[in-house]
């Protein structure tokens, strides 16, 4: 592992290095247009002007929450170029979970547009200053950068915690950097690649696909289609060579015949993260697309990227994620704190330049998470901070890795990792119901299939809880059906008896 990270200092500079480097090719293409790395630069640059006259300086939090993949990189580049920190808010996102990204956060000012604002199902409650991203003027010039720390922060991205409200990690400029350099190298990504943007800028995951365009001079294709068919037409119709899906994605797309019996011609690098893809389906992909190199991998926000399976070993491991990614470490810590045998479960502990920095306003979270490393000794590469990551695996005598669950039990549905508390949260501010506890069951396409089972209040609504439900939660972190029960059991020590709970929706 190599014992330092070189860096270009703001990380904004991945920008400004592309159009310098690539000017009038193309580095995005959307339904609404094809943009260049230029034209991508002087739109990040008047929006960085827009900010600075709106009072924004070093050190402030922008949320940016728009749909145009466009504007959304831009203004991305723009908040780090002036020294700000940048949020992708999930344009899936509904009142209640943006509210709370802007009050968690502290946010500074809110990027958006009227069009977005608009589409919501009501009006934001949040004292945030709102700056239209509209109003930008246009501009001849690049985006200019302003300094910032190597170790400075550059992006909070919230993620879901098992406590029930999103913690949102810092991430710094130099582990951004080396994220995007070490994923393209090896991946193998170069400049005629056409890179598909199926995953929002949100996920660290879809993120990558921008920001590895950007540093290879690939162009990126933004799909956002829910249809698995569309999808599949824009992918044979743009050329697209590389495509990273989460699991119920890969399994919708192998939904259709035009992508499951004929192969796309200039496919050649798939990438599976955010959750574990079956080994009947990893070989059913590969059947589908033989020409295409296949990539299992593992991450989390917190460090990004953790490890990948080769596309040489991956007939033979289907159920594999793989080793740790270049210049990391992981290790497979027992729970006597000592490094697990081969074959023993254990948790997977990871360490490397792309951990981040920590959780924004948590210290104590922080300090559980992210740890000083156990198993560091003297005089030695291996790095000082280690993320615990939750997740327990085991690895085989070569060193593979292999998922085995999560230890505080996430819903993992449609590619996202769901609180169920969060959900929770909802049903009960709805003021239909008296108790409420959410169960999962298994679903071939969402990985889980969410279950509400409710208590209704003497003068509750069903019906007006799942319109509670549909206008409060994004599509992800909606129930799949509701259950409505007289009473929910509950242990010895008065929690939810979940177990008891789940036995119980078996038998309805």
């Amino acid at each position: 592992m190599s014992s330092h990270t070189t860096s270009n200092g703001n990380f904004a500079n991945l920008l400004v290095n592309a159009a310098r480097q690539f000017g009038d090719t193309p580095a995005i293409v959307a339904r609404t247009g094809t943009t260049s790395f230029d034209d991508l630069a002087r739109r990040s640059s008047a929006i960085a002007q827009l900010l600075v006259e709106s009072g924004v300086g070093q050190g402030a939090t922008c949320a940016i929450l728009l749909n145009d993949p466009t504007d959304a990189a831009a203004t991305f580049f723009a908040s780090l170029g002036i020294g700000a920190i940048g949020i992708n808010v999930n344009e899936l996102y509904r009142p209640r979970q943006i509210e709370y990204v802007l009050n968690h956060s502290r946010a500074k000012v809110l990027l958006t547009s009227d069009t977005v604002l608009q589409q919501l199902p009501r009006r934001l409650a949040a004292e945030t200053r709102i700056v239209f991203v509209d109003a930008a003027r246009v501009t001849a010039d690049r985006l200019e950068v302003r300094g910032a720390a190597d170790n400075g922060p550059a992006q909070v991205t919230y993620t879901s915690a098992s406590t029930g409200q999103p913690k949102g990690v810092v991430t710094s400029h130099r582990a951004l950097w080396a994220g995007v350099r070490i994923v393209a190298d090896y991946l193998g990504l170069r400049r005629d690649d056409r890179i598909a943007g199926l995953l929002p800028f949100s996920f660290v995951y879809g993120f990558n696909q921008l920001t590895t365009a950007l540093y290879t001079g690939a162009t990126l294709v933004v799909e956002r289609s829910v249809l698995a068919a569309e999808i599949v037409a824009t992918l044979r119709r743009e050329r697209v060579t590389v495509v990273a899906g989460v699991p119920p994605l890969w399994r919708q797309l192998l939904g259709v015949p035009d992508f499951r019996n004929t192969p796309l011609p200039d496919l050649r690098v798939m990438t599976c993260a955010g959750g574990r893809l079956s080994p009947a389906s990893v070989q059913e992909l590969r059947r589908a697309q033989p020409q295409a190199r296949l990539f299992l991998m593992y991450g989390l926000t917190e460090v990004f990227r953790s490890a990948y399976l080769d596309p040489s070993e991956v007939d033979a491991h289907p159920d594999s994620m793989g080793r740790a990614i270049p210049e990391s470490v992981v290790y497979v810590v027992g729970d006597n704190g000592r490094i697990a045998e081969d074959g023993e479960i254990g948790e997977l502990v990871h360490g490397g330049p792309t951990v981040a920095i920590g959780y924004l306003h948590d210290p104590d979270a922080t300090q559980r998470t992210f740890r000083p490393n156990p198993f560091l000794e003297a005089g030695s590469l291996e790095p000082r901070t280690v993320v615990f990551s939750g997740d327990l695996v085991r690895r085989d005598a070569e060193g593979r890795l292999y998922y085995v669950s999560r230890r505080d039990h996430l819903i993992k549905t449609l590619g996202y990792r769901v609180s169920p508390d969060e959900i929770n949260d909802v049903l009960h501010a709805s003021g239909e119901v008296q108790d409420a506890a959410v169960v999962t069951e298994p679903d071939s396409l969402r990985g889980e299939s969410i279950l509400a089972c409710v208590v209704l209040r003497d003068d509750g609504s069903l019906d007006r809880l799942t319109r509670f439900a549909k206008v409060e939660l994004p599509r992800h972190m909606q129930p799949a059906r509701f259950l409505v029960l007289d009473t929910i059991p509950r242990n010895a020590s008065g929690k939810h008896d979940i177990p008891a709970l789940k036995e119980q929706v078996l038998q309805s």
